[in-house]
């Protein structure tokens, strides 16, 4: 599953920059795979990688306001923006793709924290996940 590890990593810094830019994060994969084919230097973007990226941005108003009501004691634009885009791809991978074991989004992103984040952010990061998790039957009822 290392090719999943890999395209989760880029599709969070794709959110990040795309965040980071203020630049829509469709415009950022498309940049990302233009060079990608320009330039044999970069590494392709995989089909997986655009896949999060979309589904993210079909789903970014809510998951926003998903994180927003459920992060305790932190507003989406205090939030750091490692955290943030961790969150974002999460909680799109978590509710919206059925494949992956919801243990395996809640893993990776705990290890996509522990590697870009603080020391604290592994554990914030678990804590709203899990309960995103927990509350994933009646979020996806509420967007219907």
């Amino acid at each position: 599953m290392a090719a999943r590890n890999t395209a989760r990593k880029r599709a969070f810094q794709i959110l990040f920059e795309g965040d980071q830019r203020g630049a829509e994060v469709l415009t950022v994969l498309a940049d990302w795979v233009r060079l990608s084919r320009a330039d044999t230097r970069q590494p392709p973007v995989s089909e997986y990688t655009m896949e999060l990226v979309e589904g993210y941005a079909q789903h970014a108003k809510r998951i926003d306001e998903l994180i927003a009501q459920y992060s305790v004691g932190w507003t989406l634009d205090r939030m750091p923006v490692v955290d943030r885009n961790i969150l974002r791809l999460g909680a799109y991978e978590l509710i919206w793709v059925d494949e992956t074991p919801d243990a395996v989004v809640l893993d990776e992103m705990v290890q996509l924290a522990k590697e870009f984040s603080t020391d604290e952010s592994p554990s914030f990061v678990n804590g709203l996940l899990g309960r995103l998790k927990d509350l994933k039957p009646s979020l996806r009822r509420d967007e219907v």
